[in-house]
């Protein structure tokens, strides 16, 4: 499977880690002087990746290398970011996502900045910070994924809906990711608010249970060992059919097939009744020793380059109106047309205890 497909966002979005060193790759190792370094540093999740003619693209325009700095997932990326928040270990962080904006903010890891180019990014997709500490890059979909042959083989029509999901015949198929630490096992428990409210999702999770679903700790677990579906799971003989992931899976699983298939064809399929709306952001952290960079970088992110490389990339869709989606993308990524959504308040009041009553039904 290609690794640009790690989207496991997840790791700990509740606990307070420990401050694991940083794995660097890229650009120079220089220290830089406040505002007058060339090298800007960029701290973000693992699955952040990006063409290198796309970052020469930067180095020309601007004079800056950019260095990255991966940290892990995307909840292990933000609580690095709050405890080192003194002494921030970058200038931008990429990566923080809608159901973790809050804790980010709250903390007051990031400085304002508005980005350049932020008029040509819908409203929707912008976060409620009159500040402008945190710049929306790219959006995508958190929804079940299915592995076509398993469901062909066995004569059974792929789940679409999370009433499906509960229903006898998919006993023992779902894999997902922990909320408790995972991004997208978050997203996925979010999902379950959003669709049956605070006093019906506890027993939705109830049924779950009953039929069967594993939850392991991250979407790579999930979907790299535990899914059928994928091209590392079928090596693996991953044996559930059924994982939480991406509607813009399928393009990754399809990349490096030859010839492709038909649409409907592709190995992956997508429960389009059982996702979630996910944006993902960058900000300027406050400390950061290159601002000037820093900035540089957030405008670059914005730049209709930029976003036309992360599709076939990261696997997401860009958040500017004029970047185009490549062929592949729109061809194999599966349209979602009602996502579930929660205000970004109501997940910052209650995203905690959610959590926590997640995990004593579930995990117990």
């Amino acid at each position: 499977m290609n690794t640009t497909l790690r989207r496991a966002l997840g790791a700990t979005a509740v606990a307070a880690l420990a401050l694991p060193a940083l794995a660097a790759c890229g650009g120079s190792d220089g220290s830089d002087e406040a505002d007058g370094g060339k090298t800007v540093t960029l701290v973000s999740h693992e699955s952040f990746a990006v063409s290198p003619d796309v970052l020469k693209q930067f180095t020309a325009e601007t004079g800056y290398t950019v260095k990255t700095l991966k940290s892990g997932d995307a909840g292990r990326a933000v609580n690095q970011a709050i405890l080192s928040k003194s002494h921030p270990q970058g200038d931008v962080l990429f990566g923080v996502d809608n159901t973790l904006l809050s804790r980010a903010l709250d903390n007051g890891i990031f400085a304002s900045y508005e980005a350049k180019g932020l008029d040509r990014v819908p409203r929707e997709f912008r976060a409620d910070d009159a500040e402008h500490r945190v710049t929306p890059v790219d959006t995508g979909d958190i929804c079940v994924n299915y592995d076509r042959a398993y469901f062909a083989d066995h004569k059974l029509a792929p789940p679409q809906t999370f009433d499906d999901l509960v229903k006898p015949a998919y006993k023992g198929l779902l894999v997902t990711e922990n909320a408790a630490t995972s991004s997208p096992g978050l997203a996925f428990q979010l999902a379950t608010v959003a669709k049956y409210g605070d006093d019906g999702w506890q027993d939705y999770w109830k049924k779950l249970k009953d039929n069967g679903v594993e939850v392991v700790d991250g979407w790579e677990q999930a979907y790299n060992d535990r899914f059928s579906g994928s091209a590392a799971g079928r090596k693996a003989k991953g044996d559930r059919p059924l994982v939480v992931s991406y509607a813009s899976s399928p393009p990754a699983e399809v990349k490096d097939m030859k010839p492709r298939p038909k649409a409907d064809e592709a190995p992956t399929g997508v429960a389009t009744g059982t996702c979630f709306r996910q944006t993902e952001y960058a900000g300027l952290l406050k400390g950061a020793k290159n601002t000037k960079g820093g900035k540089a970088l957030l405008d670059f992110l914005l730049s209709k380059r930029f976003q036309e490389d992360m599709p076939l990339t990261m696997y997401v869709k860009p958040v500017v109106k004029d970047a185009a989606l490549p062929e592949l993308f729109t061809t194999y990524g599966a349209k979602v047309d009602a996502p579930q959504t929660l205000a970004p308040e109501k997940i910052a009041k209650n995203r905690d205890q959610w959590v926590k009553a997640w995990s004593s039904i579930v995990l117990k």
